[in-house]
């Protein structure tokens, strides 16, 4: 009971008010079909997915990774950027030419306070007001904000409070960070349990997807075509759309 009882609590804790714009111009109606893209965190699951799918795309592409031997990539449309998100410096100089940021930034510190996700969105937007960059498309997670409980009643009550708890608050800060700022159009996309699996192309997404009760996924191919199609599409702009099957 006491297990329970620490899991709710912590689920609660992670509850804020849905992500709104703080932006008072338009949104940009899209950016083009042929963009110089940042893409941050490219060599975790879903930033491979989003270079491959926007060098397809014909995308430029300029991935910021920290060990660029990881990437295990050759394009004529791609360009490596080796940095650390938490070096401003580096951050802004892979940033300078860049249209849009489609930020997976992620790690896999579980158990201990971090700061790596909101500190290092803090210096992405910071560099994009510095460089003009207009966009950014972040992925974040279902089971945080409003969307708390929607990994599913197992997620909720197990994986998330015992593995995820440091990980998923600096979502929250990392969520309110971009909420706050003016100068940026934005779309968090948070998917439900990421799996490696194909993309479907026929997926789900909106402020009311998940389940309270059984598992959610979503392939990382599937959130990457999601994130790319954000670029040139306002339906979301300034919002937390959620995304699985």
């Amino acid at each position: 009971m006491h297990g329970s009882s620490t899991a709710v609590a912590y689920n609660l804790a992670l509850i804020r008010k849905a992500p709104r714009s703080k932006k008072v111009s338009p949104a940009s109606r899209g950016l083009g079909d042929r963009l110089h893209l940042l893409i941050v965190g490219a060599t975790g699951g879903t930033g491979r997915q989003l270079v491959r799918q926007a060098l397809e795309q014909g995308h430029e592409v300029t991935a910021f990774v920290r060990n660029p031997q990881s990437l295990k990539l050759e394009h004529t449309n791609l360009r490596i950027v080796q940095g650390d998100v938490l070096d401003y410096a580096s951050v802004e100089a892979a940033m300078l030419g860049q249209n849009a940021v489609l930020c997976a930034l992620g790690h896999k510190r579980f158990f201990g306070p971090t700061t790596i996700l909101s500190c290092g969105t803090e210096n992405i937007m910071r560099a994009m007001k510095q460089c003009g960059a207009s966009r950014l498309i972040c992925e974040s997670s279902l089971g945080v904000g409003d969307a708390v409980g929607r990994l599913g009643l197992l997620a909720t009550l197990l994986f998330v409070p015992l593995i995820l708890p440091f990980y998923l608050w600096d979502r929250v800060r990392q969520e309110a960070l971009i909420a706050d700022n003016i100068d940026i159009n934005w779309v968090i996309v948070r998917p439900a349990t990421l799996t490696n699996g194909p993309a479907r192309g026929d997926y789900r997404h909106g402020f009311e997807v998940g389940s309270y009760i059984w598992p959610s996924r979503v392939s990382r191919a599937d959130v990457a075509d999601f994130m790319l199609k954000q670029l040139n599409d306002d339906t979301y702009a300034g919002t937390a759309p959620g995304i699985c099957y």
